[in-house]
């Protein structure tokens, strides 16, 4: 049976029967109340990875209604104290003094994985990884218990998680592969195509069960009165979820985790388990179940679905209620679901929220051509038992850009899609018990994070070819409110919320089938989808519009038909072989003729085995000429597009170095103007000047014209005194000749300058002026006339010397 495909609607996809569509609409007029509370990137050993301090977010395609800020931070987990670390001095000696008192309990470890330079060794500097919870706490505490509370935990479930070995987390790997997580369709993009972590992945890994009822109920605005009842505690805030960490993990008898001066492992293993023991309750009764509620909520909400901050969240408290029904949840579903809506954060948030050890083992298993993990313990279960981290000593930068080229050169025969295959699934209930849910498309519940299990996108994963299916896209019919507002708003029933996805969860979902002979066409169609997004490493050839690829996977899954049908053929042959063994010759045929036919339709079988075998291998040489053609025609057009951007770059040099002359000479131009008009000024300015001078000329040749006369003057009043002297003339009539002389001269000065201002053609003519009349001559002494004459001798110089 083909698989169903999905018909836009206005616009809208709109879902099959037994379909998992993306989202899902809530009916007209019913808006979410509940806030999306942004988590912050604190990291959490094991439950919580991160790599940076980066406070973005971004939504998913997912029922994740953020009702609390305890689910994926909150209160405690949002506003959180930096830890200052004082680095010892030069000189300063290991202090063996006991450390003083803290009213908050210190982090159990506190281990650093930076990004720092390319070759620089790893180092505290912006990233760091850090443990609040390690498994050495759970695991002391689970020692800790009596014997009747450990048979309790193998009831419900938890002990074959609880015995899992604590797993050093590999930064670089869970970076790179959440920068290949789409959030729209809930998968891995990789030039394969989609991959998805499945139920049946958790299963084997973690040891979980991933069946029965949904992890799903209530939310309450407040768990201050449960908390009290159920656990002995208080919560942060009256309207939170979360417990402080450090008075749950006190309640459980361990109040210091630290490290002691040299104290071994061994030694830190062995006291932490007598101070849980010492703390809990030996018998049954409600104290014994107050405790492992206690140490339930602890697990939970720092294990299978921890968040990024310190404060442990309280959720699941109302599933705890009755320790009897804990076991029949399907914890494993909802560490996928906590899981998927994590990786959908922003890209720019790289930390991961969830059991991390399940991305990290399930890419051990898938990509073993990664090489990060180094194989162990072979047999034991869960699986995760098997791996451990393969140390690596390069820088975290580095490290994940040797991923991400790993990733593009990926041999498409590499992937592992089936590498369960021959497990005894005998020693691992768990697994037959989850069986009924494994390959089935699904909707993943953790009260109000619910998200859909695309297993479609994997068929391969059932050992199936891969048929063309609807991709899915994000469509969201609600508005993510801002990123600070967070808080419970109102008490919320998620099985009424979301009544369809948890009916599809109890139906079971839906079978993923397949009726393609290959994955060619789903190759061509991945390609189209997400060729831009996913073709584009660095090792690769230029491939942008998707050619070669989709060419690689199908030639990969012509190969392995090519495998398939070489099998068949060597098996027809046996067979053949074994007929005609049987048969024992031509006599014997004619004794059997139910023989003779067989070893006749054997023959025929093997014969058209091995003409569609031959057809196999020239469709295999075809693509293989086709690969290496469309290899060929891609580099020649890169190098044509790099010839044509060359061209382009020098024609926009020249067109630069042109714009730039054309600047130059223009402003050149402006330049020249500028000096034109400079020089015209100048020529007017030297006109108005020589005009001046001129007129100082003349001005200097009166002066120097009347000097002349009063030094005349001079030389006749020398000359009259001494006639006075010898004949007795009076001085009057000298003194009236000076007079008069220096009177005419400046009537005639006035006149002149008259005639020069008077207009052209003027009927006005000069006027004549009469003489002076004769004035009485007195008597000028000449002690007295002298002086003045000297005077005004000096100052005519003085102002001729001045204007010339």
């Amino acid at each position: 049976m083909s698989q169903s495909r999905r018909r836009p609607v206005n616009g809208r996809y709109h879902k099959s029967e037994g379909d998992i569509g993306t989202v899902a609409t809530w009916p007209e007029g019913d808006t979410d109340p509940v806030a999306f509370t942004d988590r912050p990137p604190v990291l959490l050993l094991p439950s919580t990875l991160s790599f940076d301090s980066s406070p973005f977010s971004s939504s998913s395609s997912s029922f994740n209604h953020k009702s609390d800020g305890g689910g994926q931070g909150g209160e405690g987990g949002g506003r959180r104290r930096k830890k200052s670390i004082r680095r010892r001095q030069p000189g300063e000696g290991t202090s063996t003094a006991a450390p003083e008192a803290s009213p908050a309990v210190p982090m159990e470890e506190d281990v650093a994985a930076m990004m720092p330079g390319e070759d620089d060794p790893v180092g505290p500097k912006k990233s760091e990884l850090r443990s609040r919870l390690g498994w050495s706490v759970v695991r002391a505490i689970y020692q800790g218990f009596p014997d009747f509370q450990r048979t309790r935990l193998e009831e419900i479930g938890f002990g074959p998680f609880l015995r899992l070995d604590e797993l050093t987390p590999d930064v670089a790997l869970i970076q790179a592969m959440k920068e290949r997580w789409d959030p729209e369709c809930h998968a891995f993009l990789l030039l394969w195509g989609h991959m998805i972590p499945t139920l049946e992945d958790v299963a084997r890994i973690t040891g979980l069960r991933v069946d029965g009822q949904a992890v799903t109920g209530v939310t309450y605005t407040s768990y201050q009165e449960m908390v009290e009842r159920l656990l002995g505690l208080e919560v942060t805030r009256e309207r939170s979820s979360l417990v402080p960490r450090t008075r749950l993990q006190a309640s459980l008898g361990v109040a210091d985790a630290r490290h002691q001066t040299g104290e071994g492992q061994v030694e830190y293993m062995a006291r932490l388990t007598a101070d849980a023991r010492a703390a809990l309750a030996e018998e049954e009764g409600a104290a014994a179940d107050r405790d492992l509620r206690r140490f339930l909520i602890l697990v939970i909400g720092k294990l299978i679905l921890g968040t990024r901050g310190d404060p442990v969240s309280c959720r699941c408290l109302p599933l705890l209620e009755d320790l009897t029904q804990v076991g029949s949840y399907a914890w494993g579903a909802a560490l996928l679901a906590h899981l998927f809506d994590s990786l959908g954060t922003s890209s720019r948030e790289t930390g991961v929220a969830g059991f991390f050890p399940l991305l990290q083992v399930w890419a051990y298993y898938h990509l073993p051509s990664l090489g990060r993990g180094v194989a162990r313990r072979r047999g034991a279960v869960p699986l995760l038992q098997r791996w451990r981290f393969c140390l690596d000593e390069r820088s975290l930068r580095r490290q994940v850009t040797l991923i991400h080229d790993a990733l593009d050169t990926v041999p498409f025969g590499h992937v592992q899609w089936t590498p369960y295959v021959g497990e005894d699934d005998a020693t691992q209930p768990w697994v037959e018990r989850g069986c009924p849910y494994f390959g089935r498309d699904i909707w993943l519940h953790y009260f109000n994070t619910v998200v859909p299990l695309h297993h479609r996108l994997v068929a391969r994963t059932l050992g199936l070819h891969q048929a063309v299916v609807e991709f899915p896209t994000r469509q969201r019919s609600w508005e993510r409110p801002g990123r600070s507002f967070r808080g419970i708003q109102q008490v919320t029933d998620w099985t009424v919320r979301v009544r369809e996805q948890l009916d599809d969860w109890e139906r079971r979902g839906k079978e993923v089938v397949s009726e393609a002979a290959s994955d060619e066409d789903y190759f061509w169609a991945y390609a189209r989808k997400y060729g831009a997004q996913v073709y584009k490493g660095s090792r690769r050839p230029l491939d942008p519009e998707g050619r070669i690829s989709p060419l690689e996977g199908i030639l990969h899954s012509t190969i392995q038909q090519r495998d398939d049908l070489q099998a068949v053929v060597d098996q027809l042959r046996a067979e053949l072989d074994r007929a005609q063994q049987m048969v024992g010759g031509a006599s014997s045929s004619r004794e059997d003729p139910g023989r003779s036919v067989l070893e006749g339709q054997l023959a025929s079988a093997a014969a058209r085995a091995e003409d569609a075998l031959a057809q196999l291998r020239e469709w295999e040489q075809e693509l293989r000429t086709a690969l290496a053609r469309t290899t060929t025609l891609e580099a020649e057009m890169a190098e044509l597009r790099l010839r044509l951007e060359a061209a382009e770059v020098a024609r926009w040099r020249q067109e630069a170095e042109a714009a730039d002359r054309w600047q130059q000479e223009a402003a050149e131009a402006t330049r020249w103007r500028q000096e034109a008009e400079e020089a015209v000024r100048l020529r007017a300015e030297a006109g108005d000047l020589c005009t001046q001078l001129g007129e100082e000329r003349h001005r200097g040749d009166m002066l120097r014209s009347e000097m002349r006369g009063l030094e005349r003057a001079l030389a006749l009043v020398g000359r009259s005194r001494s006639v006075t002297s010898r004949s007795g003339i009076p001085s009057g009539s000298a003194r009236h000749y000076l007079t008069g002389s220096s009177g005419r001269r400046r009537n005639e000065e006035e006149e002149r300058r008259r005639r020069e201002r008077a207009p052209e053609g003027s009927e006005t003519g000069p006027r004549v002026m009469a003489p002076p009349s004769p004035r009485p001559l007195r008597r000028l002494k000449p002690a007295l006339a002298l002086p003045k004459i000297r005077h005004a001798k000096r100052k005519v110089l003085a102002s001729s010397s001045h204007n010339t």
